[in-house]
């Protein structure tokens, strides 16, 4: 999303040699929406993906559709979700052009919608995989009875949510443990929270919390707060937003951290501002 337009507004050969710096660190996904830049972040991509020499191969892509945004690039009259059969067929079509590929690896439904019908949805994923133009199929931000509603017509890999230490209530309400039981994979967006982007009572016993553990873990406050997610049991994969090559490469340098269990719950307490239960 931070790419294009509505982030840094990368040049394609930017762009390109951020792909390579990526992959040459081991991170291979790449995850999209039709949406972003205002539906013009997967075309910038693809050109600099068709000229990167990157072979589809050795990476993955994810995109989201069913958001109907209100911008100059579409003549919609209020921001709405659409997720008929034509349009969910439709907008992985256009994703396919815009990305220069033949097929997604995942696709997702970008929000859920209280008009969605979970057999039309199921029938237009079947459509897609049978013509090989997605591989997996998930959702984001939906809640259990949201993914059993169109769980039990289509199997679902996926559910992307918020998830981070300064937003965890997935851990408590249910979601992660639904999909744990069911065997969804879980993606976090915006992994690192509010603890950089706000100066709050919070963000500050946070930040303490974390520079009392860094000599310890030899790590940096980003790793410690990606690997916080990372220990979770739920098997959760966070989407780094980032586009600074040296936050890129700490971040794959957190999967090697394994926080001990007591130090995992102070940098919770330190989130909530009180002990546990």
């Amino acid at each position: 999303m931070t790419w294009g337009s509505w982030g840094k507004q990368l040049s394609k050969s930017e762009m390109s040699d951020l792909m390579h710096h990526c992959i040459s660190n081991g991170i291979t996904t790449f995850d999209h929406a039709d949406i972003y830049g205002a539906y013009t972040t997967e075309a910038d991509f693809g050109e600099a993906f068709k000229d990167s020499g990157i072979k589809r191969e050795d990476i993955q892509l994810i995109s989201k559709c069913g958001i109907q945004y209100l911008c100059e690039n579409r003549s919609n009259k209020v921001k709405h979700y659409d997720y008929s059969k034509d349009y969910i067929i439709w907008s992985v079509d256009e994703s396919l052009k815009n990305l220069n590929t033949e097929y997604l690896d995942l696709l997702l439904l970008h929000r859920p919608s209280p008009l969605m019908i979970a057999e039309e949805i199921a029938d237009a994923v079947n459509t897609l995989k049978k013509d090989g133009k997605i591989k997996e199929f998930g959702v984001s931000n939906f809640t259990p009875s949201q993914i059993e509603m169109v769980g039990l017509r289509i199997d679902i890999d996926v559910n992307q949510i918020e998830f981070s230490l300064t937003q965890h209530t997935a851990m408590h309400d249910g979601t992660l443990d639904y999909m744990k039981t069911c065997g969804i994979k879980p993606m976090s967006w915006s992994p690192l929270g509010s603890v950089f982007r706000e100066d709050t009572e919070q963000t500050r016993r946070v930040h303490k919390q974390l520079g009392e553990l860094l000599d310890k873990y030899n790590a940096t406050e980003d790793q410690l707060l990606l690997a916080w997610i990372l220990k979770h049991p739920a098997g959760i994969h966070p989407v780094v937003g980032t586009t600074n090559k040296e936050r890129l490469t700490n971040a794959i340098a957190a999967s090697k951290i394994e926080l001990e269990l007591e130090d995992w719950f102070l940098i919770l307490v330190a989130a909530q501002g009180h002990k546990v239960p």
